[in-house]
């Protein structure tokens, strides 16, 4: 272990794995510390198109495709008294599929592209402490776990923190995690084997089937099993839990209740026992600060339903490459790259948020499902990104002021349009690339190489210009500053 690294990157997961690789393509010493030796479990199987971009650019798309994960081709959903598919090839450009992964296998072949890309990668290792210089974190101390007396300390000159639902500097030292009262869920898993092949929606569909107070999840896995899994508001199911006499059967009590589960698993074996995971919906009040940032789960983490953890994992990644490349290279300010990181990953987790509260709530009415649930309120100032978001989502052009009454008449006419999901690549489409998406008047580019540019300002000044450290002729340094 080095006592110095340019930058350090706690956690080997989509998010750290992306902004490591990335930063060490742009030449920089990165370091990063896992506290798993992988392959190691993690649930959130099904991904989404928007991937497929990122991989392009770490250089590792021929490797996950090559792998033999299953192809996923959309989603089928039975919500309530509706039921409908959501088919990828409706998708505009040549990304009109994603995968269903086995994570242990996925999450490590992104990491061992990593270290193939130059990336000191340290797994076993868990970050003990962070040492601070003021508000600015300036080194880690670590160990190689409890059984072992190897530990020390390394220095860096900036921090990515990308330690998932531990949340190392959100959970430890910033201590501003807030968990979203309106998705303090429960998900219950497990995996099962020989299970009826799903006669709906495209090919390799992931199946979304609601239940009275809940909904289901099956996903095909290449290994010719399914992961099945119940997503309940945690109270109500502690209290069907203990009628039931345990999680297991009132899991399986759950899979009685829905008939497209009951009978793909009418002649399956489940293979394993039951997992369970709760208060998966939180965000920190700030993703950023001087010298770090907080990447995928350690930043914020979303309802399931939409299967965005590897989305908002690898977006946030990309993000925090493109930011640290730029201020290493002191092309922009740090204050002007936190600023961007923080709005433009704020953004793209509250739109998904807002597009899982109108599915939730465009169906509550019928189903009364999740009746005891609040969505979250936000401050009107919120609806301008509101209003923006659901243009690009279904070419909405026009929303009521007051929040109820927009929720009311989205959810009617994406019912009725049955475009409901149709900005599940939403996110990554809306991407700050251009002047006209700028973020805080930043905006990502990725020629001649990955960082960022400011808009011009003023009729004399122009992109080239406005950040003039970005030009093919400045390379980055890869010694400490």
């Amino acid at each position: 272990m080095r006592t110095h690294t340019r930058i350090l990157v706690i956690g080997g997961g989509p998010a750290g794995s992306t902004a490591a690789t990335l930063l060490a393509k742009q030449g920089f010493e990165v370091t990063l510390l896992e506290a798993a030796v992988f392959p190691r479990y993690h649930i959130g199987e099904s991904i989404l198109p928007s991937a497929l971009p990122v991989l392009d650019l770490l250089g590792v798309r021929k490797k996950v495709e090559e792998h033999g994960f299953v192809r996923k081709g959309g989603a089928y959903f039975e919500w309530g008294p509706e039921n409908w598919e959501l088919n990828f090839d409706h998708l505009e450009g040549s990304d009109t599929y994603s995968y269903q992964v086995i994570r242990s296998e996925f999450d490590e072949l992104l990491l061992d592209h990593a270290k193939d890309s130059g990336v000191e990668v340290h797994e076993g290792v868990r970050v003990t402490s962070i040492e601070f210089d003021g508000e600015r974190p300036v080194s880690a101390g670590w160990d190689r776990g409890k059984d072992s007396a190897e530990s020390g300390t390394i220095g860096f000159d900036f921090l990515i923190d990308c330690s998932g639902r531990n949340g190392v500097m959100a959970t430890k030292y910033l201590k501003n995690r807030k968990y979203n009262e309106a998705f303090r869920n429960l998900g219950v898993w497990s995996y099962w084997r020989g299970v009826k092949p799903l006669d709906k929606g495209p090919e390799g569909a992931i199946a979304v089937c609601s239940v009275p107070d809940g909904w289901f999840w099956a996903i095909p896995l290449h290994d010719g099993t399914h992961s099945v899994g119940l997503v309940k508001n945690a109270a109500r199911f502690a209290e069907q839990r203990r009628e039931a006499g345990g999680v297991e059967a009132a899991y399986a009590e759950a899979i009685e209740g829905c008939a497209r589960i009951k009978d793909m698993l009418a002649d399956a074996e489940q293979v394993t026992g039951v997992k369970t995971e709760q208060d998966y919906s939180y965000a920190a009040d700030s993703f950023a600060g001087p010298g770090y940032l907080l990447a995928g789960d350690a930043a914020c983490f979303l309802d399931p339903l939409l299967s965005t953890g590897v989305h908002l994992a690898t977006f946030s990644g990309l993000l925090a490459g493109a930011g640290v490349s730029s201020l290493l290279r002191e092309e922009l300010p740090e204050a002007e790259v936190l600023a961007f990181y923080q709005q433009a990953y704020r953004q793209a987790y509250e739109r998904l948020l807002i597009l899982v509260s109108f599915f939730y709530k465009s169906f509550s009415r019928e189903s009364q499902f999740f009746e005891a649930q609040k969505l979250t309120r936000r401050e009107r100032h919120m609806l301008n990104l509101y209003e923006s978001f659901l243009y690009v989502v279904t070419g909405v052009e026009d929303i009521a002021d007051t929040r109820d009454s927009a929720l009311d008449a989205v959810a009617q006419r994406l019912t009725q349009s049955g475009h409901l999901f149709a900005g599940e690549n939403e996110a990554l489409a809306s991407m700050p690339t251009s002047e006209q998406t700028a973020v805080g008047g930043v905006y990502l580019v990725f020629e001649p190489r990955l960082g960022l540019r400011r808009r011009p300002t003023g009729p004399a000044e122009t992109a080239e210009n406005a950040a003039p450290a970005v030009s093919a002729g400045h390379e980055p340094s890869s010694q400490p500053a």
